[in-house]
């Protein structure tokens, strides 16, 4: 499913502050959509929180429309043509309804109610769209996962999954990305990532175990429900930083609520959306619209479809440039007195970073710097603070750190190499262990 406004905004997307290494707070940020009208034989409208002005992405997650409950004897229903994707993957999942898939990887498949849909358009692909004679109501979402510099020119794809009803206490969930309550997708994606369907009756509540490294967002379909304590009305999205462990939803409304869970690690690119393409500069997706206006083989062709491919918008007259996230709070600099939760800072005096939970020393990771690399050699928690998942916090932060710094990660210490094992996003700045560098490490200890 795809973007087809005629006049598409420039979207300035990117990665979030360098000051973001740090301390988490258990707050929630309400994010309200936007009415979006497409134009072109789909003239339905939208509403938009993914893409916007206080937050670009949540995880990779890079775009989120909602739409419906659509009557398509009054809207005409969908009907897509051919049309090109670089830079990222697109999700597909219903509420209602149903949707003809023609791909030019030869795919043609249904979207149907509660049936993951997953394409990917590396260098290019092209697909349409075209609800069909059966369906009477069209309800769904729109969401879009950004593909990693390294691999924003993969192979194209398309892969479909039907997860299965995993009940929770007063409702259920569908994962169809990533892992919750016990379930995990096969489905494969390029950064770690969640997604999932969840209901829940009035009056019921619900504690998820969740990545504390992962930035969560909730898309409300429908009810009246609340995230960690803050309300969330029918199609706003409530967005909640990494550091913690479990999520609370609630539905605090008369009716059964409906829900899309989205998360993942931040994605610390800077990225430029134009029409439906993601590239990482202006240069990036001129060149791809112009492959796209000339009929180039880099996004093959849709068989199979009556009717003109869509032609691309004219560009802007003016440089596309990425835009970032608002910052993520700064780390505690002074003496950890006043704060509840985890906080982290660096003490670069102590060779470590250090984690706090009330004022209190919980734990601490330990390092010696070799020329552009940070040595990691020794993680603690204190048995006091045992069991919160305070050590993948602490991990995660100082990581976060190394990256910012521009220094290099080796991980000597056993649990910093068996986080890195887990979580990929860092390989592109981890070295291995050598002997030499055991070598060095132990003269540097004495």
């Amino acid at each position: 499913m795809s973007n087809t406004e005629s006049e598409p905004t420039e979207l300035r997307c990117g990665a979030q502050g360098d000051e973001g290494a740090a301390r988490q707070e258990a707050r929630v940020e309400v994010l309200t959509p936007r009415d979006v009208p497409l134009g072109g034989p789909r003239a339905m409208t939208v509403r938009r929180t993914l893409p916007q002005r206080a937050r670009t992405t949540i995880g990779a997650w890079c775009f989120a429309d909602h739409y419906g409950p659509d009557d398509i004897a009054a809207s005409g229903g969908m009907d897509v043509a051919p049309h090109p994707h670089t830079g990222l993957q697109t999700v597909s999942w219903l509420f209602s309804g149903e949707i003809e898939h023609r791909d030019s990887l030869g795919t043609h498949a249904y979207v149907r109610p509660g049936e993951l849909n997953l394409m990917t358009g590396g260098r290019g692909i092209s697909h349409s769209e075209v609800s069909t004679e059966a369906t009477t109501v069209l309800h769904g979402v729109q969401l879009w996962v950004a593909l990693p510099s390294e691999h924003r020119a993969a192979d194209r794809n398309f892969q479909h999954y039907v997860p299965r009803p995993v009940p929770l206490a007063g409702g259920e969930v569908r994962v169809f990305l990533g892992s919750l309550a016990g379930d995990t997708s096969p489905v494969s994606t390029f950064s770690p990532l969640l997604g999932a369907e969840l209901t829940l009756d009035p009056g019921a509540s619900t504690t998820l175990a969740v990545d504390p490294g992962f930035e969560h967002g909730l898309l409300v379909d429908g009810g009246n429900v609340s995230m960690a304590g803050t309300p969330l009305a029918p199609a706003e999205l409530g967005y909640h930083a990494p550091g913690t462990e479990t999520l609370t939803l609630t539905n605090t409304g008369d009716v059964r609520a409906r829900m899309i869970l989205l998360g993942g690690t931040p994605f610390d690119e800077q990225i430029v959306m134009w029409w439906n393409f993601i590239g990482r500069d202006h240069d990036e997706i001129a060149e791809a619209r112009e492959a796209w206006q000339q009929a180039s083989s880099r996004f093959g062709s849709v068989e199979g479809y009556e009717g003109d491919r869509i032609p691309a918008p004219v560009l802007p007259n003016a440089t596309l440039t990425p835009r970032r996230n608002p910052p993520r709070p700064a780390p505690e600099r002074h003496p950890m007195t006043s704060s509840t939760g985890p906080v982290v800072e660096l003490a670069e005096h102590r060779h470590r970073y250090e984690i706090a939970v009330g004022g209190r020393l919980a734990g601490f990771t330990e390092f010696r710097d070799r020329d552009a690399q940070r040595v990691f050699f020794h993680t603690e928690i204190d048995e006091a603070f045992a069991g919160q998942g305070l050590a993948s916090v602490l991990v995660r932060q100082a990581l976060d750190d190394v990256r910012t710094s521009g220094k290099r990660i080796v991980p000597v210490c056993p649990y910093v190499a068996k986080f890195l094992q887990k979580h990929d996003e860092f390989a592109d700045i981890t070295d291995p262990v050598t002997p030499e560098i055991r070598h060095w490490l132990r003269t540097e200890l004495g």
